[in-house]
């Protein structure tokens, strides 16, 4: 009778990731003693729901969400610069205007920098490297909802 008692005793807690099934991060929820002290406490995932612990998630998610707009301010400044950069390289080509080589993100990220314009290759996107002479569209990742594109123009070597 004792165990009964003690399997229905719930613990409420502050997630502080996402769980599935369970909640969304800083969401206060109820589960059991156990798996809250055995799994979510220890592995960082939640806090206990104390009036401490409560405020230290609200200042958590004010410093979170002052980080996020000032570095969509940030991206959205670049981009504003990226759209007007026109990059310009030439190559060598074989039959059908087709390049020896190709363009890759390496060789634009350089170019970029080049220009006083550092991003990194990572967030050029750029599904395969360029292979075709003429001229490109190509989208630059810079937060996830500033995505601009610079103008890539691939001339023949004479």
């Amino acid at each position: 009778m004792a165990n009964t008692a003690r399997e229905n005793l719930k613990m409420e807690i502050i997630l502080r990731e996402d769980i599935a099934h369970l909640g969304r991060i800083g969401e206060t929820v109820q589960v059991k003693d156990g798996y809250a002290r055995n799994f979510l406490i220890p592995y960082g995932k939640a806090y206990r729901a104390t009036e401490g612990n409560k405020r230290q998630i609200e200042m958590e998610h004010a410093r979170s969400a002052e980080r996020l707009a000032m570095e969509r301010t940030e991206a959205e400044q670049l981009a504003a610069q990226l759209v007007t950069v026109t990059l310009a390289f030439t190559a060598k080509t074989g039959d059908g205007d087709r390049l020896f080589g190709s363009i890759t993100t390496s060789e634009i990220a350089d170019r970029l920098a080049e220009a006083g314009h550092p991003v990194d290759k990572r967030h050029i996107e750029l599904h395969e490297p360029i292979r075709m002479i003429g001229e490109h569209r190509v989208a630059i990742r810079l937060h996830a909802d500033v995505r601009p594109e610079i103008l890539v123009t691939v001339t023949k070597e004479e």
